[in-house]
């Protein structure tokens, strides 16, 4: 039996509903007629197919958006950033799970060799003890379930 992830690049309209679903909070948020728009294209563009991430090639893959007007959202962010950073708190804090939660967020280094991936540089790998040639990744780890389980187990 095989997978949707298998079958190829094309994606259903499931993921985008469920997208504009997962934006609403944020989308009411921007308070802005044209922003509410161009945010779900925006990040539709940007976890959609297509290889190019860039404003241009974006637009050109949504039909509802053009270039200047999904330019002019990303050059033009003159906005206040409160209403949005109260709402990603509240969204954060539910999947979190509250007061009794933690959110262990660290930074772990990926040994590289070659020269030809993005984001790899000598630097400092915790994992290896020492400057190497790696890509750092940030994780987020919710251990909330896992620490009661832990504790009752000893």
């Amino acid at each position: 039996m095989r997978g949707r992830l298998l079958e190829g690049p094309t994606m259903n309209r499931d993921w985008q509903l469920d997208l504009e679903r997962w934006l609403e909070p944020f989308v009411s948020a921007l308070r802005h007629k044209t922003r509410a728009r161009m945010c779900p294209a925006y990040i539709a563009g940007l976890i959609g197919l297509g290889d190019r991430k860039s404003v241009q090639p974006m637009a050109a893959r949504d039909a509802g958006v053009n270039y200047d007007q999904l330019h002019h959202f990303i050059a033009s962010g003159v906005w206040d950033a409160a209403p949005l950073e109260k709402v990603l708190l509240a969204e954060a804090d539910g999947q979190v799970g509250g007061n009794d939660a933690w959110l262990i967020v660290d930074d772990t280094a990926l040994p590289k060799k070659g020269r030809h991936s993005v984001g790899v540089a000598p630097q400092y790998a915790s994992a290896l003890g020492k400057n190497a040639n790696c890509d750092t990744m940030k994780v987020a780890r919710h251990p909330r379930a896992y620490a009661r389980r832990s504790l009752r187990a000893s």
